[in-house]
């Protein structure tokens, strides 16, 4: 295998668009010759501090380039986060304040040293360029591009036959979008599958701007832990990467066996030949270890696979239970899950309740009001165990 087709293989790798592959192979095969890194650009707007797989997918992308010895550029739209990306929305997004997105900025730099390399990463912010601008050079961007190429995008048009407003400020962002690959001279330019009218954007402004146009690649949108949805707090169908290794594994382990190839292509390195030969069970097991050794370690991947085992192979509890120390007489179910974390909001605790989730040793608490007078093992959801002492 020469280097090019080396290089090729690993960035094809569950990629979904690559416009175009020639153009690609083009730089590639310069960038071989020359011995002289390709600019690669992804571009982020500081909107969600917390990452979960699904942001991953993207960010391993970048990570394969480091490897293979390019420039990768980690682009935070700190500028065009104050406008709101439009994509997929019917609305037009919240704006964020100047502190909203440096808080946000931050918590992303802290989050992707787990996947990139940061001391050979790029990071910038595009209003380096955005702010010193005159409002006459940003006007002029528009005249790059025409109402009928933004109404042909699929979340404009759609939203333009039902009736509903679309502000022109929407219409900006792909364009400034854009307009970053001109400053960073981009060779090419990462996006999600619902990105690439932006990316392409980007194309044609380097084209108005004498530059050699970037080569777009898109990756899909992780379907969540329900195989429907994408991933997203919003649908509650995620991993985090923050999570603990139990909780990581127990969930992964939720996962369909149709699905568990897919996260196996867009989250892992292994060989796909070598994994469809495995028993689906293990297959997912190995997943769960690969997953949590990456952004933990290898120890804490063995733990979590222990502790499943244990629990849900052969019915024992976990020893490493939290505990919790009863205070009063008597203490409402819904306020004990909440005070020991073992749910994000009341309304959640009420839900797992009302859907059979919560146990206290053997008996199923299926009522809110239910007071917790004694010892004993309280069960909330598949995973969350929670030693009480009286």
């Amino acid at each position: 295998m020469t280097e090019l087709d080396r290089q090729l293989q690993i960035i094809k790798r569950g990629a979904v668009d690559i416009i175009s592959e020639e153009e690609l192979r083009n730089k590639l095969n310069k960038s071989i010759q020359n011995k002289q890194p390709l600019k690669i650009k992804a571009g982020f707007d500081p909107t969600a501090p917390d990452l979960h797989l699904g942001h991953t997918v993207l960010l391993r992308k970048l990570r394969a380039f480091q490897k293979l010895g390019h420039e990768v550029y980690f682009l935070i739209g700190d500028f065009t986060a104050r406008i709101g990306d439009p994509t997929g929305r019917s609305v037009l997004r919240k704006q964020l304040t100047s502190e909203e997105v440096l808080q946000y900025a931050q918590t992303y730099k802290e989050q992707i040293c787990k996947i990139l390399d940061i001391t050979k990463l790029k990071i910038v912010f595009n209003s380096d360029w955005f702010d010193k601008m005159a409002s006459m050079d940003i006007f002029r961007l528009t005249a790059h591009t025409t109402v009928s190429q933004m109404l042909a995008r699929a979340d404009f048009k759609k939203r333009y036959s039902s009736g509903e407003d679309i502000s022109l400020l929407e219409f900006m962002y792909p364009i400034l979008q854009g307009y970053d690959s001109v400053k960073l001279e981009a060779d090419i330019e990462l996006g999600g599958t619902d990105q690439i009218f932006n990316l392409l954007v980007g194309r044609e402004l380097q084209k108005d701007f004498n530059q050699e146009s970037q080569v777009v690649i898109t990756m899909p949108l992780l379907e969540g832990l329900d195989g429907v949805q994408k991933m997203s707090k919003s649908y509650n169908n995620y991993v985090g990467i923050n999570e603990l290794p139990q909780e990581m594994f127990g969930k992964i382990m939720s996962l369909s066996d149709n699905m568990m190839m897919k996260y196996y292509e867009l989250l892992t390195d292994s060989d796909l030949e070598e994994i469809k030969s495995l028993h689906p069970k293990e297959a997912k097991m190995r997943l769960a270890e690969e997953i949590i050794s990456e952004f933990h370690n290898r120890e804490a991947s063995i733990a979590a696979r222990e502790g499943f085992e244990k629990v849900f192979s052969r019915k024992e509890l976990p020893e490493d239970m939290q505990e919790y120390k009863l205070t009063q007489d008597k203490t409402n179910i819904v306020d004990l899950i909440i005070n020991s974390s073992l749910a994000e909001s009341r309304n959640e605790a009420r839900r797992l309740i009302k859907q059979g989730g919560v146990y206290l040793d053997t008996q199923r608490i299926d009522d809110e009001n239910f007071c917790v007078e004694s010892s004993g093992v309280l069960k909330v959801g598949k995973r969350r165990f929670l030693r009480i002492i009286r």
